[in-house]
Protein backbone atom coordinates (compact mmCIF):
# COMPACT_ATOMS: atom_id res chain seq x y z
CA UNK A 1 0.00 0.00 0.00
CA UNK A 2 2.72 2.49 0.95
CA UNK A 3 4.70 1.63 -2.18
CA UNK A 4 1.70 2.51 -4.37
CA UNK A 5 1.06 5.66 -2.35
CA UNK A 6 4.72 6.63 -2.78
CA UNK A 7 4.41 6.40 -6.57
CA UNK A 8 1.29 8.59 -6.53
CA UNK A 9 2.81 11.12 -4.16
CA UNK A 10 6.10 11.53 -6.02
CA UNK A 11 4.21 11.78 -9.33
CA UNK A 12 2.15 14.60 -7.77
CA UNK A 13 5.38 16.18 -6.52
CA UNK A 14 6.99 16.14 -9.97
CA UNK A 15 3.90 17.29 -11.87
CA UNK A 16 3.37 20.32 -9.63
CA UNK A 17 6.99 21.51 -9.73
CA UNK A 18 6.68 23.58 -12.95
CA UNK A 19 3.65 25.50 -11.70
CA UNK A 20 5.14 26.24 -8.29
CA UNK A 21 8.45 27.25 -9.85
CA UNK A 22 6.59 29.60 -12.20
CA UNK A 23 5.15 31.37 -9.15
CA UNK A 24 8.65 31.49 -7.61
CA UNK A 25 9.99 33.08 -10.78
CA UNK A 26 7.26 35.74 -10.75
CA UNK A 27 7.95 36.52 -7.07
CA UNK A 28 11.65 36.87 -7.83
CA UNK A 29 11.12 39.09 -10.88
CA UNK A 30 8.75 41.39 -8.99
CA UNK A 31 10.95 41.77 -5.89
CA UNK A 32 14.56 41.33 -6.98
CA UNK A 33 15.12 45.06 -7.61
CA UNK A 34 14.49 46.02 -3.96
CA UNK A 35 14.71 42.75 -2.01
CA UNK A 36 18.48 42.30 -1.88
CA UNK A 37 18.25 39.49 0.65
CA UNK A 38 15.55 37.75 -1.43
CA UNK A 39 13.33 37.30 1.60
CA UNK A 40 10.16 37.23 -0.49
CA UNK A 41 11.54 34.43 -2.66
CA UNK A 42 12.60 32.47 0.39
CA UNK A 43 9.21 32.84 2.09
CA UNK A 44 7.54 31.58 -1.08
CA UNK A 45 9.93 28.62 -0.94
CA UNK A 46 8.82 28.03 2.66
CA UNK A 47 5.21 27.99 1.49
CA UNK A 48 6.16 25.70 -1.42
CA UNK A 49 7.93 23.20 0.82
CA UNK A 50 5.17 23.31 3.41
CA UNK A 51 2.58 22.70 0.71
CA UNK A 52 4.12 19.30 0.00
CA UNK A 53 3.85 18.39 3.67
CA UNK A 54 0.24 19.55 4.00
CA UNK A 55 -0.71 17.79 0.74
CA UNK A 56 0.39 14.43 2.14
CA UNK A 57 -2.33 13.03 4.44
CA UNK A 58 0.25 10.83 6.18
CA UNK A 59 2.51 13.71 7.18
CA UNK A 60 2.42 16.26 9.96
CA UNK A 61 5.05 18.72 11.18
CA UNK A 62 5.05 20.74 14.37
CA UNK A 63 7.41 23.64 15.08
CA UNK A 64 8.36 25.01 18.47
CA UNK A 65 10.74 27.84 19.36
CA UNK A 66 10.29 29.67 16.05
CA UNK A 67 10.35 33.00 17.90
CA UNK A 68 14.05 32.43 18.72
CA UNK A 69 14.97 32.91 15.07
CA UNK A 70 15.70 36.45 13.85
CA UNK A 71 13.73 38.17 11.10
CA UNK A 72 16.56 40.62 10.64
CA UNK A 73 20.03 39.84 11.86
CA UNK A 74 22.77 37.30 11.20
CA UNK A 75 23.01 33.91 12.86
CA UNK A 76 24.33 30.46 12.06
CA UNK A 77 21.63 27.80 12.27
CA UNK A 78 22.80 24.20 12.70
CA UNK A 79 20.45 21.23 12.38
CA UNK A 80 20.80 17.48 12.63
CA UNK A 81 20.22 15.63 9.35
CA UNK A 82 18.11 12.46 9.17
CA UNK A 83 16.35 12.41 5.81
CA UNK A 84 15.63 14.21 2.54
CA UNK A 85 12.40 15.24 4.23
CA UNK A 86 14.37 17.45 6.64
CA UNK A 87 14.45 20.11 3.93
CA UNK A 88 10.67 20.15 3.60
CA UNK A 89 9.99 20.27 7.32
CA UNK A 90 12.62 22.95 7.99
CA UNK A 91 10.87 25.22 5.53
CA UNK A 92 8.07 25.25 8.12
CA UNK A 93 10.26 27.63 10.15
CA UNK A 94 9.08 30.48 7.88
CA UNK A 95 12.05 32.68 8.78
CA UNK A 96 14.73 34.13 6.48
CA UNK A 97 17.81 31.94 6.04
CA UNK A 98 20.04 30.55 3.31
CA UNK A 99 20.66 26.83 2.97
CA UNK A 100 24.10 25.36 2.46
CA UNK A 101 23.36 22.36 0.23
CA UNK A 102 25.29 19.94 -1.91
CA UNK A 103 25.88 21.36 -5.37
CA UNK A 104 24.22 18.42 -7.14
CA UNK A 105 20.83 19.65 -5.93
CA UNK A 106 21.26 22.90 -7.86
CA UNK A 107 21.19 20.89 -11.10
CA UNK A 108 17.72 19.45 -10.52
CA UNK A 109 15.15 21.12 -12.80
CA UNK A 110 12.82 23.55 -11.02
CA UNK A 111 14.09 22.65 -7.53
CA UNK A 112 17.68 23.61 -8.36
CA UNK A 113 16.61 26.65 -10.37
CA UNK A 114 14.66 27.87 -7.37
CA UNK A 115 17.74 27.38 -5.20
CA UNK A 116 19.74 29.59 -7.58
CA UNK A 117 17.24 32.46 -7.58
CA UNK A 118 17.13 32.29 -3.77
CA UNK A 119 20.92 32.64 -3.66
CA UNK A 120 21.32 29.52 -1.56
CA UNK A 121 24.85 28.24 -1.07
CA UNK A 122 26.21 25.26 -3.06
CA UNK A 123 29.07 23.05 -1.96
CA UNK A 124 30.87 20.13 -3.55
CA UNK A 125 31.73 17.78 -0.71
CA UNK A 126 35.43 17.03 -0.42
CA UNK A 127 36.46 19.86 -2.79
CA UNK A 128 38.64 22.38 -0.92
CA UNK A 129 38.06 25.17 -3.40
CA UNK A 130 34.30 24.62 -3.19
CA UNK A 131 34.51 24.74 0.60
CA UNK A 132 36.43 28.02 0.41
CA UNK A 133 33.78 29.52 -1.89
CA UNK A 134 31.01 28.22 0.36
CA UNK A 135 32.55 29.92 3.39
CA UNK A 136 32.99 33.16 1.44
CA UNK A 137 29.37 33.01 0.24
CA UNK A 138 28.11 32.44 3.79
CA UNK A 139 30.19 35.35 5.10
CA UNK A 140 28.54 37.61 2.51
CA UNK A 141 25.06 36.52 3.66
CA UNK A 142 25.95 37.08 7.31
CA UNK A 143 27.36 40.53 6.49
CA UNK A 144 23.99 41.43 4.95
CA UNK A 145 22.17 40.29 8.08
CA UNK A 146 20.86 36.99 6.72
CA UNK A 147 21.16 33.76 8.74
CA UNK A 148 22.69 30.69 7.12
CA UNK A 149 21.62 27.13 7.86
CA UNK A 150 24.06 24.23 7.73
CA UNK A 151 23.93 20.53 8.51
CA UNK A 152 27.21 20.20 10.44
CA UNK A 153 27.17 16.40 10.17
CA UNK A 154 27.84 16.92 6.46
CA UNK A 155 25.48 14.18 5.31
CA UNK A 156 22.37 12.31 6.40
CA UNK A 157 22.73 9.85 9.22
CA UNK A 158 22.68 6.20 8.12
CA UNK A 159 21.16 4.87 11.33
CA UNK A 160 19.36 7.94 12.65
CA UNK A 161 21.95 8.63 15.34
CA UNK A 162 23.65 12.00 15.59
CA UNK A 163 27.09 12.01 13.95
CA UNK A 164 30.22 14.05 14.62
CA UNK A 165 30.08 17.71 13.58
CA UNK A 166 32.38 19.42 11.12
CA UNK A 167 33.95 22.78 11.98
CA UNK A 168 32.78 25.09 9.19
CA UNK A 169 29.55 26.40 10.74
CA UNK A 170 31.25 27.21 14.02
CA UNK A 171 34.21 28.88 12.39
CA UNK A 172 31.75 31.12 10.54
CA UNK A 173 29.98 32.04 13.77
CA UNK A 174 33.21 32.91 15.56
CA UNK A 175 34.58 34.95 12.66
CA UNK A 176 31.35 36.95 12.32
CA UNK A 177 30.65 37.01 16.08
CA UNK A 178 27.07 35.84 15.56
CA UNK A 179 25.04 33.37 17.61
CA UNK A 180 24.76 29.70 16.79
CA UNK A 181 21.15 28.53 16.93
CA UNK A 182 20.73 24.73 17.19
CA UNK A 183 17.68 23.25 15.49
CA UNK A 184 16.51 19.72 16.26
CA UNK A 185 14.63 17.61 13.70
CA UNK A 186 12.88 14.36 14.63
CA UNK A 187 10.42 12.04 12.93
CA UNK A 188 11.67 12.26 9.35
CA UNK A 189 13.96 9.24 9.17
CA UNK A 190 11.14 6.88 10.10
CA UNK A 191 9.09 8.11 7.13
CA UNK A 192 11.93 8.23 4.58
CA UNK A 193 15.31 6.72 5.55
CA UNK A 194 18.55 7.63 3.80
CA UNK A 195 18.32 5.13 0.95
CA UNK A 196 15.33 4.97 -1.39
CA UNK A 197 12.19 7.02 -2.02
CA UNK A 198 9.55 4.61 -0.76
CA UNK A 199 7.63 6.19 2.10
CA UNK A 200 7.80 3.81 5.06
CA UNK A 201 5.16 5.05 7.48
CA UNK A 202 3.31 8.09 8.75
CA UNK A 203 5.48 11.10 9.54
CA UNK A 204 5.01 13.01 12.77
CA UNK A 205 7.93 15.40 12.44
CA UNK A 206 9.00 17.96 14.99
CA UNK A 207 11.27 20.95 14.48
CA UNK A 208 12.53 22.46 17.72
CA UNK A 209 14.56 25.66 17.82
CA UNK A 210 16.83 25.73 20.86
CA UNK A 211 18.29 28.71 22.68
CA UNK A 212 21.01 30.64 20.82
CA UNK A 213 24.60 29.97 21.86
CA UNK A 214 26.79 33.05 22.31
CA UNK A 215 30.18 32.52 20.66
CA UNK A 216 31.77 34.77 23.29
CA UNK A 217 31.05 32.05 25.86
CA UNK A 218 32.79 29.43 23.69
CA UNK A 219 35.76 31.22 22.12
CA UNK A 220 37.26 28.24 20.27
CA UNK A 221 35.85 26.30 17.32
CA UNK A 222 36.05 23.07 19.29
CA UNK A 223 34.20 24.48 22.30
CA UNK A 224 31.46 26.07 20.21
CA UNK A 225 31.02 22.95 18.09
CA UNK A 226 30.70 20.68 21.10
CA UNK A 227 28.34 23.06 22.90
CA UNK A 228 25.98 23.00 19.91
CA UNK A 229 26.25 19.22 19.56
CA UNK A 230 25.58 18.72 23.27
CA UNK A 231 22.47 20.93 23.07
CA UNK A 232 21.10 19.00 20.10
CA UNK A 233 21.97 15.65 21.71
CA UNK A 234 20.11 16.55 24.89
CA UNK A 235 16.98 17.43 22.90
CA UNK A 236 16.95 14.24 20.80
CA UNK A 237 15.10 11.07 21.78
CA UNK A 238 17.37 8.31 22.99
CA UNK A 239 17.31 6.37 19.71
CA UNK A 240 18.76 9.36 17.82
CA UNK A 241 21.50 10.27 20.26
CA UNK A 242 25.10 9.38 19.42
CA UNK A 243 25.94 5.73 19.94
CA UNK A 244 27.63 5.21 23.32
CA UNK A 245 31.34 4.63 23.11
CA UNK A 246 32.63 1.22 24.01
CA UNK A 247 34.69 1.28 27.21
CA UNK A 248 38.43 1.32 26.65
CA UNK A 249 40.13 -2.02 27.19
CA UNK A 250 42.34 -1.92 30.25
CA UNK A 251 46.00 -2.61 29.63
CA UNK A 252 47.89 -5.04 31.75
Amino acid sequence: MLRAFSVVYWAFFILTLPLLFAVALVVWLVTVAFDRRRIASHLWSCAWGSFYVVANPLWRVRVSGREKLPWNGPAVLVANHLSLLDILVLYALFRPFKWVAKAELFRIPFVGWNMWINDYVPIWRGDRESIRKMMQHCRAHLARGTPVLLFPEGTRSKDGRLQAFKDGAFRLALEANVPVIPVVVTGTSEALPKHGLVLRQRMDARVTVLDPIDPAAHPSVDDLREAARAAITAALPEEHRPAPRAPATARA
